[in-house]
């Protein structure tokens, strides 16, 4: 391919980073690439997600790429809204890095290491309806900011943790600062958590094809379709307190030959709206299928969390 691929990324040090990781795959292939930096109504905005809405890191990216400035655009998966942009194409998902959320607290402490009303920062309504289920009497403070801004928090003494994505931190190579790396049975990551989504125009045939050849896993788009479609049928953005995680298990079948499938955990929060002190009801499903039926899957598994009571899922801005 003679053109240069302009590759769209927001401005943001992990941003960067991603998007730095589609484009090395490319120039190993032959690419030549241009990174182009767009400014997204996400970074302008101190307010919480709840209030400025679902999309609003990937909005402008979107149009971007739909207008010709830029040929592809790389986003963290978890921030693209459920709905699709008939304009363009889901060309290619990367392989996943860890989806487990992650702990940074003072004094190296651990969740469970923590006192009670110790202040923990989020800006993940799905990581604190999950923290206060978990029963440990922590305060949960909404915050705002990139990972510098959030683990500075701690540092300075403002809080005693904050639950940052573990795969972000992997990418800026802040791993050593995690004091605990939280089990999905504590806390279910977001819906393609630590999956990057690359997107071209959907009439660009050739950078569509370029990016399946070179930069899609086919387990990690399987896997985060499963999780994307359970959060669809759950009628939830991406903000809304919604965990799951698909894995592609080893299984057997009927002639005890080995074979892959999907395995699907999700979770759903709603809270107590007479409760003052914020109770919070936890509903968790899990189901396995075939490892082409992963949309199935998730849908089948929303049904199943519906049943249990998901049907509104409110809570307190996060």
């Amino acid at each position: 391919m003679d053109r240069v691929i302009r590759i769209g990324t927001r401005g943001s040090a992990l941003a960067l980073t991603q998007t730095r990781i589609v484009a090395d795959v490319l120039e190993r292939a032959g690419a030549r690439v241009e990174l182009i930096t767009i400014s997204t109504p996400g970074d302008r905005s101190s307010a919480p997600i709840a209030e400025i809405g679902v999309g609003v890191f990937t909005s402008a990216l979107r149009d971007a790429l739909a207008d010709g400035t830029v040929d592809v655009a790389v986003h963290s998966y978890k921030d693209l809204p459920t709905a699709p942009d008939t304009r363009l194409s889901l060309a290619a998902v990367p392989p996943r890095e860890d989806p487990r959320d992650a702990l940074i607290a003072r004094d190296g402490l651990t969740l469970g290491e923590l006192p009670p009303g110790a202040r923990l920062g989020t800006g993940s309504p799905r990581r604190a309806a999950q923290l206060r289920a978990l029963g440990f009497g922590h305060e949960i403070v909404p915050i705002r900011g990139n990972v510098d801004t959030r683990i500075a928090m701690v540092t300075n003494g403002e809080l005693d943790g904050v639950v940052l994505a573990r795969a972000g931190l992997a990418r800026l190579g802040r791993l050593a600062e995690i004091t605990e790396t939280l089990d999905p049975i504590q806390m279910l990551p977001a819906p393609a958590q630590g999956a990057l989504a690359v997107e071209c125009r959907v009439d660009d045939v050739d950078v569509e094809h370029l990016l399946q050849s070179t930069v899609d896993d086919g387990a990690t788009r399987a896997a985060v379709a499963a999780e994307r479609a359970m959060l669809a049928a759950l009628e939830a953005g991406c903000s809304a307190p919604v965990g799951a995680l698909a894995e592609v298990v080893e299984d057997l079948d009927a002639d005890d030959r080995v074979v892959y499938r999907l395995s699907l955990r999700g979770v759903a929060a709603a809270y107590d709206a007479n409760d003052p002190a914020g109770a919070v009801d936890i509903m968790r499903a899990s189901a396995t299928g075939d490892l082409t039926a992963g949309e199935q899957l998730g849908r089948a598994l929303a049904a199943e969390l519906l049943e249990l009571g998901a049907g509104v899922l409110s809570g307190p801005e996060a």
